[in-house]
């Protein structure tokens, strides 16, 4: 049954009876030891750890410090960083025994979580958390794993992939130099003064990695098509794409999903009229702090790189310590600003070689590969981001500062009209808020959730919380079955379950659909709770949910 488990959903349960074995197995294979990560992993004071390592490099005895890219904290010993490294690539080694095309998904220790993501062919990324009594350290293991996932996902928007670094300078300081500084400027969001704060059970109605949609009319849909024609003949015949947004919503984007998703993120994360006020603390999910977060944020920032330097110049050949490598760094906070012409403006980028104005900012496509050019425009809540090929401006700042002023030229007007509709017509943050109801859509296929207003999240109970997260663990488990077996979307699931606190938590998912479901007031029979489902899905799902 355990190597049954082991292959079909790749989740694993070390317990006291089989530890024995596998700390042999990982030994033998020429790993470190279990016994060794765990006891050095419970000994270290930071609760969470978070590392980037490649499978390819220090294979050799004498080498094994090769193969990390990034870990996290970076002042952590070498005995306990390549223990940690070493117990993970013992770990997917031994399950791809069993499951070669799906190594190790999680494993649960006594007192850890190990979370693993394979961002790369043997490029993984893996996320070490303790198991602790604090009544707040309860999560679940898909949101963990999407924060990885995240993480990747606009590394590689910006630098490109992390093997493609790796190959362009073997030793690893281009490659650690652009994970660093990344990475730990993502995470600075989730500072609360020195603490790392990861989601948690409290986020079990939010879902990273989709868009938030803002509904418009049909007359508004036509005036947002209408200025995205515009906006992408303002660079002539070139291929261009364009994201909008209202807030921190989206209104319209030409983009592949996935390139959608990555951009909506960042955009909520630095780029939005709510990212852009300092002190202002965002509804939206993505914005995890307030300044003060982020002050302790950039102390802790400051505090890591000694760290850092003392790490890279300790028989590493890569020259972190120095800064010989230049970084672009997108991540950071307070660097964005809103111009005069009502263009972002940044110094991220760096400027031309004898000149002082900025460079404008540029990523990259997944879906084309394609190297573009951002230009973001913002008029009150309006973001608009234009994307321009690289390869099809040849007088570079003076080529973007040409279509800057064909796009005032041409949609000011339009975008003018646009903002005011949607101003208009906005609801408030409590906008999509349904009364006696706290939900949860998702639309795997389009990338696309919503949910209750984190105001009125708030309002639930810890119980009710920390059920749901239990059943969406569960929920998630049945996913990975129903993949392994070939079913994937074509299997539905419905799961009702009652709290201690007699609140009704619902689970149902259909064709790639998912809702998730509070109702703290149902004091009546499932038949009720079913009955309530079955009305919000008629009403503002399209009947998706329905039974019949």
């Amino acid at each position: 049954m355990v190597l049954e488990s082991i292959r079909f959903r790749t989740r694993f349960v070390i317990i006291n009876n089989i530890v024995n074995v596998l700390a042999i197995s990982i030994t033998v294979a020429g790993k470190v030891g279990l016994e060794m990560g765990l006891s050095s992993g419970s000994n270290a004071s930071e609760a969470v750890k978070l590392c980037v390592f490649d499978l390819r490099r220090g294979q050799n005895e004498g080498q094994e410090l090769d193969k990390i890219l990034f870990f996290y904290p970076a002042d952590l010993p070498f005995t306990t960083q390549l223990s940690v490294i070493g117990l993970s690539e013992g770990l997917i080694t031994f399950t791809r025994i069993f499951s070669p095309e799906a190594a190790c998904d999680v494993i649960e220790a006594e007192m850890h979580s190990h979370v693993f993501y394979e961002a790369e062919p043997d490029i993984w990324m893996v996320m070490v958390v303790e198991k602790n009594k604090e009544s707040e350290a309860i999560w679940r293991i898909d949101a963990l794993r999407r924060v990885l996932k995240e993480i990747h996902t606009l590394f590689v928007m910006f630098h490109g992939s992390v093997r493609e670094l790796v190959d362009k300078e073997p030793t690893g300081g281009l490659v650690r130099t652009h994970l660093y500084y990344f990475i730990m400027d993502y995470l600075s969001d989730f500072f609360i003064g020195k603490k790392l704060h990861l989601p948690n059970f409290r986020d079990s109605l939010k879902e990273r990695g989709t868009v938030q949609m803002l509904t418009v009319g049909r007359e508004v849909a036509i005036d947002v098509q209408s200025l995205v024609r515009v906006l992408e003949s303002c660079a002539g015949n070139s291929k261009c794409y364009s994201l909008t947004m209202f807030q921190d919503l989206l209104v319209s984007a030409t983009l592949s999903p996935d390139d959608t998703v990555s951009l909506f993120t960042y955009a909520v994360l630095r780029l939005t009229p709510q990212a852009l006020s300092s002190g202002v603390s965002s509804w939206s999910y993505l914005r995890k702090g307030n300044t003060a977060c982020n002050t302790s944020a950039g102390a802790v920032m400051a505090n890591s790189c000694p760290s850092v330097d003392q790490y890279y110049n300790s028989g590493d050949t890569s020259p972190v310590g120095n800064r010989s490598y230049p970084v672009v760094r997108p991540l950071q906070n307070d660097k964005w600003s809103k111009g005069k012409d009502g263009f972002l403006v940044t110094d991220i980028w760096g400027a031309e070689f004898g000149s002082s104005i900025p460079t404008s900012p540029t990523i990259w496509l997944k879906q084309t590969e394609e190297k573009m050019y951002l230009c973001a425009y913002q008029l009150r809540s309006l973001t608009v981001i234009l994307l321009i090929p690289a390869s099809s401006v040849i007088n570079g700042e003076q080529g973007i500062a040409m279509v800057k002023q064909q796009i005032l030229e041409n949609a000011s007007l339009k975008m003018f009209k646009v903002e005011e509709k949607l101003s208009r017509g906005w609801g408030g943050e409590n906008a999509y808020h349904v009364s006696g109801y706290r939900y949860l859509l998702v639309d795997g296929d389009r990338c696309v959730s919503r949910a209750s207003p984190p105001g009125k999240v708030t309002t639930l109970t810890k119980d009710s919380l920390v059920a749901l997260s239990k059943l969406r663990e569960e929920v998630d488990s049945e996913r990975i079955r129903a993949n392994s077996d070939g079913l994937g979307h074509e299997k539905d699931l419905e799961i009702c379950i009652r709290a201690k606190n007699n609140a009704w938590l619902i689970a149902r998912l259909t064709r790639g659909k998912e809702l998730y479901m509070v109702l703290e007031k149902a004091n009546e029979t499932l038949l009720y709770a079913s009955d309530a489902v079955m009305k919000f899905s008629d009403r503002y799902c399209n009947g998706a949910f329905s039974l019949e």
